[in-house]
């Protein structure tokens, strides 16, 4: 912790940024304060658009050339950034400043070696020399974790994987000991152990140097775990600041208490009601309002909100919210219903409407010329090995995993994107040819897909309206006045105005465009719906109306979802039954309930233990994976995980494919560990009863 009486290494005050566009001046951030002791970690949280980002680069004198300050001060241990030439600023940024940004394949030279780049800096910064600069790279490497740091360093960033590159970004940031570290979701872009390893790397590294971090996040979870203080910024302003714990137990601003109640929790699933969503967009920033900035959205708005614009009102245990009834609003109580979902019973009777019986999903290797010279057999990645699962009408089947597992392969080859290399798919009992345009219309039809990135997959130059009516066409379902009645309804069933069918996908926000995909596969009435990772991209406030809607349309079709995931927490909320793959082997399979208590498969455990759980006064027992990760090539006998598995048996382990154990009825864990002891594994995560809403 900080020493509060100590002057701020940060101090922002005041701070209004504008950017000069086409449409208008944007007010981008508007009189925003803020500090940042010494050893202290201060999160800066809010949807995207809030001006996070902005203040964050203000900060580090980044703007874009149309961007500006147009009011404000920014204070570096009482210095005026704003008035700082280049050459003062060259000389702080790096040494006494460093930033680690989002990607790391964006923020890393393609052409230099990871240990070059960072060479580069200790030696601008530092003067050292050559080999004194080396030695510092190896030190600093070795500090973040990376094995064999003399290899590593000589590797080019394609080379590496996600976490190795954010580690190297890290080493980076720490190289001249700095006094303040401003992250800019550092850890968005890696699956949720890498995450985990990269937060823990972060408060070493924070206990070690004790700078000052600034931390850009729209993660919760990472707030509760990592952080000391919150600032939440909505539309360009600060609504809400103070310690962490009081804002996550007591928040005062309703927008700050719209963005808890959004995220879903490991002890809540659909059954036990939706999640409470921010309804509405953020506002225009060319003429911002000039009241309350979040009344427009406010479920407890008044006349008089939207007529003044509040001033900081403090807030007894620290901080203060920008909010006219902040005194009088009731209570928060945040948690979840536990268990009241989990009566539900662990298997769904009837035949599977979709099944993949021992699915091979193989990638062939490119083989090499020496490879052909010496006679060397074909290799090829086994991104599926051997997969069996059901999935019936009506229900949510999830699919977990790390990335890299093979849960995407998984999807693509029910769709028909891929070809599978053996094993079989079936629905309703008729098998499946492999790709789709082997497949009939009626077929193709039945099965549809939502993907990850809207941007990705809406036709720019199309509008809405077209990109609804394609699927009715292609697949005979309606044509003329029948099709524009059927794309009206559509946009009806997912909570879009009619008068969308006119806009293009620029003209979306990007949970207006996910809405927009779900709509387009929901117009072939499918039977089943392959989700790929279909929130990830989204803010949390955006995620939960999403969830609710996807819930919503299930009810009232009866479609079936495979959901594929790495955020658990939205697993435990929408899934009827969870898949738990590594390597292209199934770990464990059961109900949710069943999945998110013990007994646990290690590799389970592991994951449940990487969540960051949006809740400080949860506990959460800490499992870390270690070791090397097998190749998908070759991975060898035995069981895929036992290199990194921390309940290891031994020498069967490595020898013996694991046995199906059946630990419930419909809940099977594929482990050499006795059944009996896995029973004996105390609970991951355990919420305080005084959290139960």
């Amino acid at each position: 912790m900080s020493d509060v009486t100590a002057p701020p290494v940060l101090e922002v005050r005041g701070l209004s940024i504008a950017y000069a566009t086409r449409g208008g001046t944007v007010h981008a951030v508007r009189d925003a304060s803020l500090e940042v002791r010494a050893g202290e970690t201060v999160a800066l949280v809010g949807e995207s658009g809030s001006g996070k980002t902005s203040l964050a680069f203000a900060v580090m004198r980044f703007l874009d050339a149309n961007g500006r300050v147009t009011a404000g001060e920014i204070r570096f241990h009482g210095a005026d950034v704003l008035a700082l030439g280049p050459a003062e600023l060259r000389r702080l940024r790096g040494a006494r400043i460093s930033m680690v940004f989002q990607d790391p394949q964006t923020s890393l030279n393609p052409v230099l070696r990871v240990g070059e780049q960072v060479a580069e800096v200790v030696r601008e910064h530092l003067g050292l020399s050559a080999g004194a600069a080396r030695a510092r790279v190896l030190e600093l490497f070795a500090q973040v974790n990376l094995p064999d740091s003399a290899s590593i360093a000589d590797r080019y960033p394609h080379e590496l994987s996600g976490g190795q590159q954010q580690r190297v970004l890290i080493a980076m940031a720490f190289a001249c000991d700095p006094e303040l570290l401003i992250m800019d979701e550092p850890t968005t872009g890696l699956d949720v152990t890498t995450e985990a390893r990269i937060l823990d790397l972060i408060a070493d590294m924070k206990a070690r140097h004790r700078p000052a971090i600034l931390y850009i996040t729209h993660n919760l979870g990472v707030v509760a775990r990592f952080c000391d203080r919150v600032v939440v910024m909505y539309a360009g302003e600060v609504v809400e600041e103070g310690p962490v714990a009081r804002v996550f137990s007591r928040p005062l601003h309703p927008y700050t208490r719209g963005l808890l109640t959004s995220v879903p929790r490991l002890d809540w699933s659909k059954r036990d009601g939706t999640l409470t969503a921010i309804e509405g967009r953020l506002p225009g920033l060319v003429d911002p309002p000039r009241a309350c900035v979040f009344a427009a959205r406010c479920p407890e708005r008044i006349d008089r909100c939207l007529e003044v614009r509040p001033g900081p009102e403090p807030a007894l245990g620290g901080g203060f919210a920008r909010c006219l009834r902040a005194a009088e609003l009731a209570d928060f109580r945040f948690g979840g219903r536990r268990g009241a979902g989990d009566s539900e019973p662990t298997t769904t009777p009837g035949a599977a409407l979709v099944e993949t019986r021992d699915l091979r999903c193989h990638y062939p290797v490119r083989r090499t010329v020496a490879d052909v010279f010496r006679g060397a057999a074909p290799r090829a990645v086994r991104a599926v090995d051997g997969l069996s699962l059901d999935l019936h009408r009506a229900a949510t089947l999830a699919v977990v995993g790390e990335s890299g597992c093979g849960k995407t392969t998984l999807g693509r080859a029910i769709v028909g994107l891929l070809d599978p290399t053996a094993g079989e798919i079936r629905v309703d009992g008729q098998r499946l040819p492999g790709l789709a345009r082997r497949r009939s219309r009626e077929l193709r039809r039945r099965i549809q897909v939502i993907f990850q990135n809207p941007e990705a997959t809406l036709n720019p130059q199309k509008t809405v309206g077209q990109t609804l009516r394609r699927p009715l066409q292609l697949l005979g379902l309606a044509r003329g006045r029948v099709a524009e009645a059927r794309v009206l309804e559509l946009l009806r069933a997912v909570h879009l105005p009619e008068a969308y069918a006119t806009r293009y996908p620029h003209e979306l926000s990007g949970g207006e465009k996910q809405r927009v995909a779900i709509a387009r596969a929901f117009a072939a009435e499918p039977d089943v719906i392959v989700c790929d990772e279909p929130l990830s991209a989204l803010d949390v406030s955006v995620q939960a109306a999403i969830l609710n809607l996807l819930v919503d349309l299930q009810r009232r079709s009866s479609t079936a979802y495979l959901f594929i995931s790495h955020d658990l927490s939205v697993v435990r909320y929408l899934a009827d039954r969870v898949a738990v793959m590594y390597m292209g082997k199934l770990c464990e399979i059961g109900s949710a309930a069943d999945l998110f208590a013990p007994p646990y498969h290690p590799y389970t455990e592991a994951l449940l233990s990487a969540i960051p759980i949006p809740d400080p006064a949860a506990r959460q027992r800490k499992v870390r994976l270690e070791g090397p990760v097998p190749s998908p090539i070759d991975p060898g006998p035995g069981c895929r995980f036992h290199s990194r598995c921390p309940r290891k048996v031994g020498a069967i382990c490595e020898r013996e494919e694991p046995p199906a154990q059946e630990a419930r009825p419909g809940h099977v864990i594929h482990c050499h560990i006795p059944l009996a002891e896995l029973r004996q594994i105390a609970p991951v995560v355990e919420y305080r009863e005084e959290t139960v809403r």
